[in-house]
């Protein structure tokens, strides 16, 4: 999953969503030299991303985009379920996704100092950009997908993105709803787990 089902998933726990959103930079145990939430986030946030890379049904969304993508498909994948995501965002959050995306931002500019580097750097363009809002447009998608195709080694083919997206929308977006209650219910469970350990 991507940005904005990260930080979705991370529930209303602050720590947690610094966590979760820092996770990907915090290799091997460094997450132990955290503070309990913000570890519990960066450990939430490993479990999302195993769950996405071994459950059958994204294998099923990855299978729809290799033929053009290679191991390119998963990234793609994670960006297409973040645009159904924020698509469909009513039936998951009783907040109107503009004003969590407002609120999410003031929240990581708020805690700029507990942000891992590479963050701190991408977190302007996140917001430029307004990226966790626009990933429910094409254009939004489109601008997303261009920007990798820049800075993803061998990801030129990128910038096609959406075509593929849109010559497969509907399956696309049936594996979307029956993974992401699938997630949503592994979530629950782990930080039960993790509040457990």
């Amino acid at each position: 999953m991507n940005f904005l089902a990260h930080l979705y998933l991370s529930g209303d726990d602050e720590d947690i969503m610094i966590g979760n959103f820092i996770a990907d930079g915090i290799k091997g145990k460094r997450y132990e030299d955290y503070p309990p939430q913000i570890k519990k986030g960066i450990l939430l946030h490993r479990f999302i991303d195993d769950f996405t890379d071994t459950h059958p049904i994204c294998l099923e969304s990855k299978i729809l985009l290799r033929p053009r993508y290679h191991k390119l498909a998963p990234i793609l994948v994670d960006m297409i379920y973040d645009h159904f995501l924020a698509k469909h965002w009513a039936q998951y959050h009783p907040l109107p996704l503009r004003e969590y995306v407002d609120k999410t931002y003031a929240t990581l500019q708020r805690r700029h100092a507990d942000l891992t580097p590479p963050i701190q750097k991408m977190l302007p363009f996140m917001m430029q950009h307004d990226w966790l809002y626009n990933y429910q447009f094409q254009e939004g998608m489109e601008n997303v997908f261009l920007g990798m195709s820049r800075r993803v080694r061998a990801g030129e083919v990128l910038k096609f993105g959406w075509e593929d997206v849109a010559a497969n929308y509907d399956a696309f977006e049936s594996q979307f709803t029956l993974f992401f209650e699938a997630l949503r219910n592994g979530v629950a469970e782990k930080l039960r787990e993790l509040d457990e350990s």
